[in-house]
């Protein structure tokens, strides 16, 4: 007998009937690459959650904003989380690596504004990244700042503060309660763990600090924060539009 498989969800990806015609008629010049992990995110959310965020960050972006909306890279840097069963990590290099290939063949159709939209907290790599990228022919931009986040918290009524809501949290938990709400389990409910010490996290991992592997108070979480921190974050983006755009209308002349 055949096991049914789990419905996989459309993420964040533009429609899979775009053709390259769509994309030139577009004429967007700025697009948008979502990377996420696959990383554990305690016993409610999915290994993809990171993913699923950064994807519904850029869908919002994408439906308000003239940008060219990439399929997400869904394994990143998780090393952090290896004493979890399902997580799997790529290394710094690879994501650089793979993140700088995306903009060559982007420079090469043209398209010459990319913004990173990361949706994990340990991809440190992509900072560098984007400050390299002056002078590569391709104008980078990582997006939400710290700024952002901070600005859609406060809109959202996250009363977690950012430190403290790190992992499987708040923040993450509301997301997907608004965008995927089939993808949370119940539990979250019950599950808050705080660490605010946690000054030796890249030298002991996670879990040293949290045998769940949630740092955050999922508890707080609710459908209505996550689409008004989405909504936020839409809005914060066209600053970034603007700056990138802008440059570019000033090479042209």
């Amino acid at each position: 007998m055949r096991v049914p498989q789990p419905r996989m969800p459309a993420l964040g990806m533009l429609p899979l009937e775009t053709t390259t015609d769509d994309v030139e008629g577009s004429r967007a010049e700025v697009a948008v690459l979502p990377i996420g992990s696959f990383e554990q995110h305690g016993p409610f959310l999915p290994l993809m959650t990171d993913t699923v965020v950064a994807c519904a960050i850029a869908r919002e972006v994408a439906a308000a904003h003239p940008v060219h909306l990439l399929p997400p890279v869904t394994i990143s840097c998780s090393h952090e989380h290896a004493d979890w069963p399902g997580t799997v990590s790529i290394s710094a290099a690879t994501l650089y690596a793979v993140v700088r290939d995306v903009a060559a063949s982007l420079r090469r159709s043209g398209i010459e504004n990319l913004v990173l939209i990361n949706g994990h907290g340990g991809n440190y790599v992509l900072r560098n990244v984007v400050q390299e990228s002056a002078g590569s022919g391709t104008r980078m931009a990582l997006f939400p700042g710290s700024a952002d986040w901070d600005v859609a918290r406060e809109k959202a009524g996250v009363l977690t503060s950012a430190h403290s809501d790190m992992h499987a949290g708040e923040l993450e938990t509301s997301i997907l309660l608004h965008d995927h709400p089939e993808l949370v389990r119940p539990g979250y409910e019950t599950s808050d763990w705080t660490s605010d010490d946690r000054k030796h996290l890249l030298s002991l991992g996670m879990r040293a600090y949290t045998e769940s592997g949630v740092i955050g108070r999922p508890s707080r979480a609710t459908a209505t924060k996550g689409k008004e921190l989405l909504a936020a974050l839409a809005e914060s983006f066209g600053e970034y539009l603007s700056l990138l755009s802008a440059d570019s209308r000033r090479d042209a002349r």
